[in-house]
């Protein structure tokens, strides 16, 4: 396949999975438990609070996503996706509704942090989306002590959990509350807070300022678990691979039964250039003893079983992983290439990239792959739309700038000229892109020659 993005993986992107018809090989599976209902966790509001206390609106809602990740009736939704809607203007129960609505998501938790008589006060609230919209429902407020911010939080994700009368074991109930309380120091997690919301920005800047805030909640707190995997990830987004490996295996000790850093690991195994698929086998393998409905876990398995040649162990690991989270986006994503890359099925591939995005409209990396096998197939402007899509999400997406010059060439040579300063005018500065730079400088070469031949 034509493109950047065929070139080899970036250090985030998946290789290619060998998945065949599920309906085909098991006609008859066995009746399995009900997948999770997808949680969409947002910032609480905070209403007459000191301009130095706002970021704990934030701060509840991460405990949220750190806890409720350890109960499988919850598919707790990316918090990047929520970034990457914007704030909203208003506020209210409207704008939950709305936003859930975007999202595709079964239950909302969301609420409230205000100052009352001197006393801050968490005031969480919950909605239930059904087929005629939902209602918010009250959870029991909870009043925070002096300096007793963390213990007061830690309760709030079981409450939640009551509040929805959702069975929930011993085993459960321990792994919840141990995620509630990350650090006891209120300054490491006010760092950690903050360096996560930078990290979702999915900036460069966002991206160096995050790794400063992690940094420093790391050396507040040199057991805060949570913030080292969260810094190997932003070393990750950097491109600062050994760094990231170092984050996650420094976690490892720090606590064996958190499985993140695990699949994170796997995840660079599997993008390793010396093909290190059966470490990355092993690495999620270990993620999903800790938690078993990790979906995203099967989903690295089952690219790391696939790359392996594996073929019936891969299908079982996306069964798993489908069973446990249908709205996995890269489920779709996966499917779509290998229907193409493997089957040559270009109907089937084209259904499967626009379920993935239909999931995640914002999903970069399907829309690519979505405009590569358009392009593939002669497609030029069907393959132009979307590779614009891409740039319109992110104008500096060099894959993407780089696609739409090599298209460009089909239709519209000097058009293709202009793209190709455009990469290069972004890529210059970029020291991963120094080959890519070459070549695109003897193709505008080439190009010019060609157009200016033509007068």
């Amino acid at each position: 396949m034509k493109g950047r993005q065929a070139r080899g993986p970036r250090i985030s992107a998946r290789v290619s999975v060998l998945l065949l018809c599920v309906a085909l090989l098991n006609p008859s599976p066995a009746r399995a438990a009900p997948a999770g209902r997808s949680l969409l966790i947002l910032p609480f509001q905070p209403v007459e609070v000191e301009r130095e206390e706002q970021w704990l609106g934030e701060g509840v809602a991460t405990v949220l996503s750190l806890a409720l990740v350890n109960h499988p009736a919850f598919i707790v939704v990316d918090p990047a996706r929520v970034k990457r809607l914007g704030q909203p203007e208003a506020s209210g129960e409207q704008v939950v509704l709305d936003t859930a609505r975007s999202l595709r998501a079964d239950l909302v938790f969301y609420g409230e942090i205000r100052r009352d008589a001197g006393d801050l006060r968490i005031i969480p609230r919950y909605l239930e989306l059904g087929a005629g919209g939902g209602e918010g429902r009250a959870v029991e407020p909870v009043t925070v002590p002096e300096g007793r911010i963390l213990e007061s939080v830690k309760g709030l994700p079981l409450a939640y959990v009551r509040a929805l009368r959702l069975p929930v074991s011993e085993a459960e109930v321990a792994k919840i509350e141990k995620a509630a309380m990350p650090t006891k120091s209120i300054r490491a997690f006010e760092a950690f807070v903050k360096g996560h919301g930078a990290a979702l920005l999915g900036t460069q800047a966002g991206n160096e300022a995050a790794a400063d805030l992690l940094g420093k909640a790391v050396e507040l707190d040199s057991t805060f678990v949570a913030a080292q995997y969260t810094l190997g990830l932003v070393h990750v987004a950097l491109g600062n691979r050994w760094k990231a490996a170092a984050q996650f295996r420094a976690s490892v000790p720090l606590d064996p039964t958190f499985p993140e850093p695990y699949k994170a690991l796997g995840d660079l195994f599997l993008t390793h250039p010396r093909r290190m698929f059966d470490q990355a086998v092993e690495a999620y393998q270990k993620a999903l003893e800790l938690r078993p409905f990790y979906a995203d876990a099967y989903v690295g398995l089952g690219d790391a079983r696939a790359a392996k040649g594996e073929v019936d162990e891969a299908i079982a690991s996306y069964q798993k992983a489908v069973r446990h989270n249908p709205g996995n986006p890269k489920v779709h994503m996966s499917l779509g290439k290998i229907y193409y890359a493997e089957k040559g099925l270009y109907y089937e591939s084209v259904t499967a990239y626009k379920k993935a995005i239909e999931l995640d409209r914002q999903f970069l990396e399907a829309r690519m792959g979505l405009g590569e096998v358009y392009e593939d197939k002669g497609l030029y402007e069907d393959a132009i739309r979307e590779y614009r899509q891409v740039v319109g999400l992110d104008p500096q997406h060099t894959g993407a700038l780089y696609n739409l010059a090599l298209v460009y060439e089909k239709v519209d040579p000097r058009e293709a000229i202009a793209q190709w300063e455009r990469y290069i005018q972004v890529a210059v500065l970029l020291p991963s892109e120094k080959d890519w730079v070459d070549v695109a400088r003897q193709h505008l070469k080439k190009l010019k020659t060609q157009v200016e031949g033509g007068r």
